[in-house]
């Protein structure tokens, strides 16, 4: 499954000004604010709105309800709108963090936005993640590109989230593939940083709600998921995927679509979209069958069955399966001596291998996107993908 771009929630209501910072979870929380701060000019409070947007790391879902409620506070004054209904997850917690600042004063709100933007602006300026290598791969956000001894690493770079991939992910991944696909590279290697090789789609794009509603988010979700699959049926050179822990859904799908997959010993494949009322993805209803038969593609794409790593090379999803405490050296070795191969010769023999399969999963994709457009616009899905989120939510 995919997540789609869009705003990430809707307007409060009408023609009420939208805030700059909006939410895309449900945490619970308490607000600390300063009722003696000093007061801060209209220009001050401007100016913090603007840093906002130009801020360069996440603040993360606590500190957007802060701001958001301070913004309502210090330009609308106490909490004035109806509660919204218990299963509108979003605009609820959104609605508990602005009552929850009372009477507080519009000018203290005011100079309490402001500190906290400062704080963050200063917090964003002196952190980063994962070095990203060489000068001019800091262009992702979400991932680690680099090139070296002939092979271009494409690493999942969120670990907090498990390298779940966001709307953003999704697009930096394909824009990725295509550079890759031209550079001098001769293999392209794909992991993930962290414990997890990828915890499978952020289900939090599913709260991303854009103007059109739930029918265009369905349908641009579609696009994207068409698009991001479409990068790895076409992408010419030999594509590795190393597997370094627990990979689900989306992730996993698409390891059909690799040349190589190998696995570490801790890794396991779990797909388990009948319990987010979804379909299969990534090809797999094509792919699947034909690696390991029909039963066991059932097994794991219908019952969502977990797969350890051995079994997923016994089923023939995984190439070969190395323990954990040798897998990161063992493999480098190995994949370095690949790169010195001819070129090519892998290019020209893959397109051998692959050239009269790439129509069937060109359309098999479609068909797949077609079919997850409507199941995103079930009850079914909508019921568990919400009833997952509100369980998370309060972990």
């Amino acid at each position: 499954m995919a997540g789609v771009a869009g705003r990430l929630a809707r307007r409060w209501c009408q023609n009420q000004a939208q805030s700059p910072l909006q939410v895309i979870s449900f945490p619970s929380l308490h607000l600390h604010v300063n009722g003696t701060a000093m007061r801060a000019s209209q220009e001050d409070f401007k100016n913090a709105m603007n840093q906002v947007k130009l801020l360069k790391k996440d603040p993360g879902n606590e500190v957007k309800l802060k701001l958001y409620a301070l913004y309502k506070q210090a330009t609308e004054g106490p909490c004035n709108v109806p509660k919204p209904g218990v299963f509108d997850f979003i605009n609820k917690a959104k609605w508990d963090a602005w009552n929850a600042l009372g009477s507080l004063p519009k000018e203290t709100a005011r100079q309490n936005y402001v500190d906290l933007v400062s704080s963050l602006s200063s917090s964003s300026e002196s952190s980063s993640q994962v070095n990203p290598g060489a000068e001019g791969e800091q262009k992702y956000e979400t991932l680690v590109v680099t090139s070296e001894d002939g092979i271009t690493k494409i690493v999942l770079n969120r670990p907090t989230k498990k390298n779940a991939i966001n709307t953003q992910m999704y697009q930096e991944i394909i824009l990725a593939l295509k550079a890759a696909s031209k550079d001098d590279s001769t293999i392209i290697v794909m992991t993930g940083n962290g414990d997890y090789y990828c915890s499978g789609n952020d289900l939090t794009n599913f709260t991303d709600i854009p103007p059109g509603g739930v029918e265009e988010k369905a349908k641009v979700g579609a696009m994207m998921l068409r698009d991001f699959v479409g990068s790895f049926i076409d992408f010419p050179k030999p594509l590795i995927a190393v597997v370094n822990g627990p990979a689900v859904g989306i992730s996993v799908t698409t390891l059909g679509l690799f040349d190589a997959v190998y696995a570490s010993d801790r890794a396991t494949f779990h797909t388990p979209f009948s319990h987010l009322g979804q379909s299969p993805e990534g090809c797999s209803s094509y792919t699947f069958p034909k690696i390991m038969g029909t039963a066991k593609a059932t097994e794991m794409l219908v019952f969502g069955k977990k797969l350890t790593a051995r079994e997923a090379c016994a089923q023939g999803l995984v190439t070969e399966v190395f323990p954990d405490s040798t897998f990161q050296k063992e493999i480098w070795t190995r994949l370095k001596a690949y790169s010195k191969l001819p070129p090519n010769a892998m290019r020209i023999s893959k397109q051998i291998i692959r050239n009269l399969e790439k129509e069937k999963l060109h359309a098999v994709n479609a068909e797949e996107c077609s079919v997850l457009q409507g199941r995103w616009l079930s009850d079914e899905c909508i019921n568990a993908v919400m009833d997952f989120l509100s369980k998370k939510a309060k972990l």
